[in-house]
């Protein structure tokens, strides 16, 4: 194969951050390429730099040999690039085909040929084996679907070469087989990819190569048949990684979390939880999967006092807190660890250190008769922030300042060090990397240990499976089925996520 691309020398610095160092990357005509890298490693910088959403400070790009310019999107789709965000560029409200139609250029004004498009559009989806329905509207079909139409978009603008930046998110794991389908049939068809994710086991399954960034640098480029997960995990972190650690057997105890037919609506007033049932006891870990935006958060934030209930009870060791505030439910013995954490879990305006103390700030030994212990707050954030390693030039640094993975070290680091009898956790390691994910899975299997109840709510289902004692699925706002986390199928969980089965009620045990 030929090279098709070169970015020689990127360099990319925002105010405080050097994202990306002198970066050198080749890709080849036709592979799939993966760049692989933990939060802040500077993949998707990269990436924009290449797509024209940034101006490097420095260095020079090449596609075929010839060195080119990428001011803005608009050069990069003149030379045949395009990039798949994590967040589609969709219009709920517009069918399949407007949407693609609404994407495109014409040179004829602002006329363009629905009848040519629309051909255009099913002929790329029989040739690529992109399955959709062009006059469905957005809202109605299935995020699967919603992925297939972006990338229809980008064929239709002539790309050789296709950015996926984490492409997997929102996906289930059927939908994860048929994109990965697609891509093989798109490299096969002489398209480049470039494949931006965190995830070891899918980079191993599809990729060809492998780019390693590691703060803003290339670790290197392996093949990926000539390397393992344990080798990628090292040259992400920088030292080795367990990727499974061992959960011991506990024998769950008295019930501190009971949600009874609870309903509650979204944002938009609509209905968001729909009659959900379950316990949780101290000692286990049930686990909700599902795909984003199925009433997991809507359901936490009911527990944790940040949404009202319409209908339904939740208890909390046996107490009635259904529709108190925030405030009252987490003196009840609940740490909560938000989907939001930027929104709900810290305020950007105050330090690490206040945000550390943010729920506790008022007791001992943080204050004493209504005064604060400063001292006792800067000691407190300092031991958290080395054992989480929370990266910040200090405690009085803003929070506003950090990454979006160590906003969230910084709740991880306020929640755990509470007293608590129920974990409420919401995306827990949502942008860490894997050296982190593997302390926070450790933290996790230690509450379980001393005996807390633990509700995880995650889109990852690797992490469901290794911590999980039982499985609830939600899909539209309702639990699917409960099961015990015991040779668990994974065919059977995607059904469930993608809403095509549902089993009858299960027992707590």
């Amino acid at each position: 194969m030929s090279t098709i691309l070169r970015m020689c020398n990127i360099t990319k610095r925002f105010p405080g951050v050097l994202a990306n160092d002198c970066v050198n990357l080749e890709v080849e005509r036709g592979e799939i390429h993966a760049l692989l890298g933990e939060n802040g490693a500077g993949k998707s910088t990269l990436m924009n730099c290449l797509y024209g959403l940034y101006q490097p400070q420095a260095g020079e790009i090449y596609l075929n040999d010839q060195r080119v310019e990428v001011t803005c999107t608009g050069d990069a789709v003149a030379l045949g690039i395009g990039m798949i965000h994590q967040h589609f560029m969709l219009v709920p409200q517009l069918t399949v085909l407007e949407n693609i139609i609404a994407s495109l250029r014409s040179d004829k004004g602002v006329f363009i040929d629905k009848r040519r498009v629309r051909q255009q559009v099913m002929e790329l989806a029989q040739k690529h084996q992109l399955q959709i329905e062009p006059d469905a509207y957005v809202w109605q079909i299935s995020v699967g679907a919603q992925q297939r139409v972006e990338i229809i978009k980008v064929l239709l603008t002539g790309a050789q070469i296709l950015v996926l930046d984490e492409p997997t998110a929102v996906l289930t794991p059927q939908e994860v087989r048929e994109l990965f389908h697609i891509l093989r049939s798109l490299a096969g068809a002489g398209k480049t990819i470039i494949f931006i994710s965190h995830k070891l086991d899918e980079v191993t399954e599809i990729s060809d190569r492998v780019t390693v960034l590691r703060n803003g640098r290339v670790v290197g480029t392996v093949k990926t048949k000539a390397t393992n997960k344990a080798e990628l995990a090292r040259m992400m972190v920088g030292r080795e990684v367990l990727f499974t650690l061992e959960k011991e057997a506990v024998q769950p105890g008295e019930t501190v979390l009971e949600v009874e037919h609870i309903h509650a609506f979204n944002d938009r007033k609509l209905p968001a939880v729909k009659d959900v049932s379950f316990v949780v006891r101290r000692g286990e870990i049930l686990g909700i999967a599902g795909v984003d935006g199925n009433g997991q958060n809507e359901l936490t934030e009911v527990i944790a006092g940040l949404r009202k209930a319409t209908r339904g009870r939740v208890l909390i060791l046996g107490r009635d807190v259904t529709n108190r505030s925030p405030h009252h439910v987490l003196f009840q013995g609940v740490a909560h660890i938000p989907a939001e954490r930027k929104a709900v879990g810290t305020i950007g305006e105050f330090s690490v250190a206040e945000n550390l103390v943010l729920v506790s700030y008022d007791t001992p030994p943080f204050a004493r008769l209504g005064w604060l212990n400063q001292n006792a707050i800067d000691r407190f954030a300092r031991e958290r922030i080395q054992e989480f390693d929370v990266r910040t030039p200090g405690p009085g640094t803003f929070a506003e300042q950090l990454s979006g993975g160590n906003l969230q070290k910084v709740v991880l680091a306020r929640e755990l060090a509470r007293r608590h009898d129920l974990l409420l956790c919401v995306q827990p390691t949502r942008g860490l990397d894997v050296g982190a994910i593997e302390y926070v899975h450790r933290r996790l299997l230690e509450e379980r240990r001393r005996g807390a109840g633990i509700l995880l709510v995650s889109t990852e289902l690797d992490e469901i499976l290794g911590l999980s004692d039982r499985i609830a699925v939600m899909y539209e706002g309702q639990i699917m089925g409960i099961i015990p986390n015991q040779n668990v199928e994974l065919d059977q969980l995607g059904l469930m996520m993608a809403g095509a089965l549902r089993l009858t009620p299960q027992p707590a045990a």
